[in-house]
């Protein structure tokens, strides 16, 4: 089980707590640390990132870089392919196996037949298979930042405004009803992905790890579901009401994995 980066732009001593609660307490095998989103926010927490990694491996868990720059250098392979690439189907997977890849994050809007068939791929390939578990679906990343935008602002004079929310800008209908969410530049879903009543298929499938993305809530508790769930300590629907608690108004939802809407939530045993 992995944990993702941040996406949003929290504080210096927020992700300083974070990572020491995550350190100390979460049940997770690899942490991924770095920007992925807007370059502009790195210099807040960079120069904590020795200091993070340290307490990270200390407590046994492994430490992914993450980047905003794709692979430039011969000496940053081997490398990890995250969600943000395309890596839709076997072709592509193929070729970034031949660069130099060593594992893959496939997109979160793949349905389960397409995951399969990427996993046997890349496990073909000898690469590690990620699936994102949980947290919001990031659905597109813009040149432009709307969260700049939105207040007025432009994206060189931002005054990082994306501070002020932490779980991303929420966005509705014209209705008032709730939609998506703005990260920056990126959009994100409004529900949170919630895979742990597939876990089992996915593993089936050929996935090798489970990804958490990070949210404004206890992350802490929300490993804590996911692992005694899959070690078998706590039945799965149970740990779903628990997911839900924990995740306070934002819903939780497996669309895409069933070929629906990514917002919808359905059940395992009635798909259609």
């Amino acid at each position: 089980m992995t944990l993702g980066p941040i996406a949003y732009h929290w504080s210096a001593d927020r992700r300083r707590d974070f990572y020491a609660r995550i350190a100390d307490e979460a049940p997770v095998d690899q942490v991924y640390l770095g920007a992925v989103i807007c370059s502009k926010r790195a210099p807040f927490h960079e120069a904590d990132l020795p200091e993070m990694i340290e307490r990270l491996e200390r407590t046994g868990k492994r430490v992914i870089l993450s980047s905003l720059a794709e692979v430039m250098l011969k000496r940053e392979r081997p490398h990890r392919i995250g969600p943000l690439m395309n890596a839709y189907n076997e072709v592509t997977i193929q070729w970034m196996a031949g660069q130099g890849a060593t594992h893959v994050c496939l997109p979160t809007e793949m349905p389960a037949p397409a995951i399969a068939v990427a996993a046997q791929t890349a496990r073909d390939r000898g690469l590690g298979v990620e699936v994102q578990g949980f947290g919001r679906a990031s659905l597109a990343v813009s040149a432009r930042c709307y969260h700049a935008r939105a207040h007025g602002r432009t994206k060189d004079n931002c005054q990082f405004i994306c501070e002020d929310d932490p779980d991303g800008m929420p966005l509705r209908t014209r209705d008032d009803r709730p939609i998506l969410r703005v990260n920056g530049i990126q959009t994100l879903s409004e529900s949170y992905v919630d895979l742990l009543p597939e876990a089992a298929q996915l593993l089936a499938d050929g996935v090798t790890h489970l990804s958490l993305m990070p949210q404004a809530k206890d992350m802490v508790a929300v490993a804590t579901v996911f692992r005694d769930a899959l070690d078998g300590r706590l039945p799965v629907d149970e740990a779903n009401a628990r997911l839900a608690a924990l995740s306070g108004r934002a819903d939780l939802s497996n669309g895409f994995y069933h070929g629906a809407a990514g917002y919808r939530r359905i059940d395992m045993a009635a798909p259609g």
